[in-house]
């Protein structure tokens, strides 16, 4: 995505996004200019141009930066829970956490996600290896519990789905410390937990069948098989 650079130059373009996110933090993510951003840096604007040649480039590389640290908190802390619902506690939670405190600039861009085309958008295709990585992440969660090929193909999608609603409330709590986000997390996943049980019955199989076809008729039951591991590695 962006030129090949050299170790100090990685450590420059560091310092830019460092100085972009904090700025976006505090002024907003509109409110921010590219110039704002290179004088933070103690650069010229040509210079961060360089580096990122919009704010839109930077906003990219934290959505990777987030991808990549929730991969790597779910794949470092699930794998020492037994329990699936502790397993999912990790890689809801670990996102939760994640952006704990970036909930304005992340409402900011949640505008974007109504366009598709939008380099930003979350469900846009630009985004697309993002949510295969999320989806990667529930599947590790998931672990090795048995469950029938069809539903194993769906719960990552479901929980990535599932996931993406509770970060919206997230957005919007107002309570202190987020304890409705952390109270309705807590059930959701109890009631994923049931719903597993319930689901891997043989009188269940037909509408899974059913739900798997109709979401891939539709194109919303992605190859996980896709996803660039060299990436979150």
């Amino acid at each position: 995505m962006f030129k090949t650079v050299t170790s100090k130059g990685e450590d420059t373009r560091d310092r830019i996004y460092r100085a972009a996110l904090a700025l976006f933090r505090e002024r907003g993510f509109d409110a921010t200019t590219m110039r704002d951003v290179a004088a933070a840096a103690g650069m010229s604007l040509g210079a961060a141009y360089h580096y990122f040649p919009s704010k839109d480039a930077i906003v990219l590389a934290y959505y990777d930066r987030i991808s990549r640290e929730h991969a790597r908190r779910v794949a470092t802390e699930a794998g020492s829970q037994k329990s699936l619902a502790a397993r999912l506690g990790v890689a809801f939670r670990s996102k939760l956490e994640i952006l704990r405190d970036d909930r304005p600039l992340m409402g900011a861009l949640l505008r974007f996600a109504g366009d598709p085309k939008h380099p930003l958008s979350f469900f846009g295709p630009a985004t697309r290896q993002h949510r295969l990585e999320s989806m990667a992440a529930f599947s590790v969660a998931i672990g090795d519990e048995r469950l029938p090929d069809d539903l194993a193909r769906l719960a990552p999608v479901a929980l990535w789905a599932l996931h993406m609603g509770l970060l919206l409330f997230f957005l919007h709590d107002s309570s202190a410390g987020a304890r409705r986000t952390a109270a309705l997390t807590t059930g959701a996943i109890d009631l994923v937990v049931v719903a597993f049980k319930l689901a891997r019955l043989p009188l269940l199989r037909s509408l899974r069948r059913r739900v798997v076809t109709l979401l891939e008729d539709a194109k919303l039951l992605p190859d996980l098989h896709d996803i660039d591991l060299a990436r979150v590695s």
